[in-house]
């Protein structure tokens, strides 16, 4: 359908890539992944005929329509969302237009007249066409794509200039996928859109009738949405098959297989040099040296890619809270006749890391505002527990920072102890390296600051952190700089993101915001979404029960004995024995819960370096015990109900 061959591209004084040979085929699901700078943007506007080859061509089957995508910048006004989006079926519309005023000029024509018979064949001509491209069907597609990326019906008649950056670029999307071009190129789409519809985004690309070629930074997003990754690196493009796990497994065995080569041609090239310096000024050597001389120079050298460092940052860890570290009681919060939690209850524990997901405009922000304080509450009451300290990451955080002041000498002066090497590490983790560390923050974008903020507010952490959208405007590298430094965070995290493999990697917990309440979920994401499926039966864990939380659901009142069939059924013995070991298991899970909450209580009183690594050791085996006593509870009590 399009194709590249030997296509090359410089950016300024800066090869990008070259020799590219890639046939895109009429069903091709392809994900562009690369660092930060090496062309991947560059490569999608050259499919697109936004920019020219430096090398090589570019050729199109005859009638190719390609529909690209930007990662923003994008602005539309004058229309309401729903008519803009409809203004993509314009060809459609005409012939709706003349098949009314065919209709019309029937009506008025003698149906036994020579007129009357054109204008009928021209009539049954536009109508089959408008059939053929399913004319009576626009508005439903319409609709159906406006609502898969989270307009709601009210939206729809709303003016487009009313929307801010991210949903102007929502509405270039619904547009893009209403065309329904053969190529479909689309740069970061996922970045504006909230996790509901990003799944919706998945959803459709997977039953997309023609080809597409994508750039994320979500890992989740290229594993179901691509059937091969094109890789830009070390200058080159370099082809896998599957999604990005696949990719990643036979990148790690390419590498290998190309540093095997490249020993085994080093070894080679030793033997040679060795044997021309030893024998060059013999003269009963002279043909075997000029022999070995020009096997050298025929000899096409391997260059190894330069080593991607593995970065880590080892953050300093904060002052332990209490075990309770904030609590929300009957909370409510209205903005005039909008209410946004009614009667909210919960309570947040020492080291939790409790994600927020919800619709947007759900109120996760909100919430996240009230805990930060930055919000006042409308009623109930909101208590932060003993020796917690608060960090609030907002949006728009970079607001907040010196835009006078230059990069690495503000980061510099907020971690004076760290050496210029950790603190360049670090920006370079967060996408600022070489010249760009010099730069004075009031010249960055909102994007770049907010990076900046996020590297700088992780150099002293607070006990609670919390982080609203972090992942934002971060490649996979700096994701994982950051998603490995959380982890490693003793204290405790309420934060929101779109990016599912942070989600389900961060995650202990899950709060559902949404019609006024707020749900809780034990588990990562991923369990959230088996129990959201139906894949739990909603009676609440033990887990559940002694931090307090409701369960999801109501219980099911049992069926009676008569009509219930195909349970299997215990012997009354073995029965017994589960229910008494049961019972043997609470016992346990209340002693261990008790020392636990004792050795939290130790370890939150400081005495002496000594006594807090003996105190978290045995902290963290109490943990892991308590951890084996529910998951065993649980099993035996899932037989038991099975068996009811």
């Amino acid at each position: 359908m399009l194709q590249l061959s030997g296509a090359g591209k410089r950016f300024g004084h800066k090869l990008l890539f070259e020799n590219l040979d890639w046939l895109i085929t009429p069903k091709e699901r392809a994900g562009l992944v690369g660092g930060n700078g090496t062309g991947k943007s560059t490569l999608l506007k050259v499919i697109g005929g936004l920019e020219q080859l430096d090398y090589g061509t570019i050729s199109g089957m005859k009638g190719i329509r390609i529909g690209y995508l930007p990662q923003d910048g994008l602005q539309v006004s004058g229309r309401s969302v729903f008519a803009e989006c409809l203004s993509v079926f314009a060809g459609i519309k005409e012939l709706e237009t003349e098949l009314e005023q065919l209709t019309a000029k029937m009506s008025e024509l003698d149906p036994h007249g020579g007129e009357y018979r054109i204008v009928a064949e021209r009539f049954e001509r536009a109508d089959s066409e408008f059939r053929s491209r399913d004319g009576y069907s626009i508005e439903a597609r319409v609709g159906a794509v406006l609502a898969g990326l989270g307009f709601r019906k009210e939206d729809w008649l709303r003016q487009t200039e009313e929307f801010s950056g991210g949903w102007q670029m929502r509405i270039a999307l619904a547009k893009l996928l209403l065309e329904k071009p053969n190529l479909l190129l689309l740069d970061e789409p996922t970045n504006h859109l909230d996790l509901e519809a990003r799944d919706w985004l998945e959803s459709y690309l997977n039953s997309y009738e023609y080809s597409y070629v994508l750039i994320s930074h979500d890992r989740y997003f290229l594993d179901v949405t691509v059937t091969k990754i094109v890789e830009i690196w070390n200058k080159s493009v370099h082809f896998y098959t599957g999604g990005f796990e696949k990719y990643k497994t036979q990148k790690a065995e390419r590498l290998a297989q190309l540093e095997a080569a490249y020993k085994n041609q080093q070894d080679k090239i030793g033997q040679l040099e060795a044997f021309i310096s030893r024998f060059r000024y013999q003269a009963t050597k002279a043909k075997q040296v000029q022999s070995r001389i020009k096997e050298l120079d025929r000899i096409e050298r391997i260059e190894l890619p330069p080593e991607e460092k593995a970065i880590h940052f080892t953050f300093p860890q904060p002052k332990p809270s209490g075990r309770i570290v904030a609590e929300f009681k009957n909370v409510s919060k209205t903005y005039g006749p909008k209410h946004v939690f009614d009667g909210a209850n919960f309570t947040i524990e020492r080291g939790d890391r409790i994600a927020l997901v919800g619709v947007n405009g759900a109120g996760k922000s909100t919430l996240i505002k009230l805990l930060a304080g930055t919000e006042p509450l409308t009623g109930g009451e909101y208590r932060l527990g003993h020796n917690v300290e608060l960090d609030y990451f907002a949006q728009d955080q970079y607001r907040e920072l010196d835009t006078d002041a230059r990069l690495f000498e503000d980061l510099r002066s907020a971690a004076p102890r760290s050496t210029e090497t950790e603190l360049r590490n670090l920006l370079g983790c967060f996408l600022f390296s070489e010249d760009d560390v010099f730069k004075r923050i009031g010249v960055l974008s909102g994007g770049e600051r907010n990076r900046y903020a996020l590297a700088r507010m992780l150099l002293h952490p607070c006990n609670f952190l919390l982080l609203d959208e972090p992942t934002n405007h971060l490649d996979m590298r700096a994701k994982d700089v950051l998603l490995e430094s959380l982890q490693e965070f003793t204290g405790t995290i309420v934060f929101v993101s779109h990016d599912r493999y942070f989600l389900e990697n961060l995650a202990t917990r899950v709060f559902e915001v949404g019609d006024g309440e707020v749900r809780v979920f034990p588990g990562n994401y991923a369990d959230y979404q088996w129990r959201k499926s139906g894949g739990h039966e909603q009676a609440p864990t033990l887990k559940d029960v002694l931090i307090g939380v409701p369960p999801a659901e109501p219980l099911p009142m049992p069926a009676p004995a008569s009509v219930q069939v195909g349970v299997r059924r215990l012997n009354p013995m073995k029965l017994k024995q589960m229910q008494d070991q049961a019972q043997r298991l609470e016992e346990q899970i209340a002693s261990l819960e008790a020392e636990v909450q004792q050795s939290e209580l130790a370890l939150s009183d400081f005495v002496g370096a000594d006594q807090a690594v003996r105190l978290s050791n045995l902290l963290e085996d109490q943990r892991a015990d308590l951890d084996r006593a529910m998951r065993e509870w649980e099993h035996i009590a899932q037989q038991i109900e099975a068996t009811a």
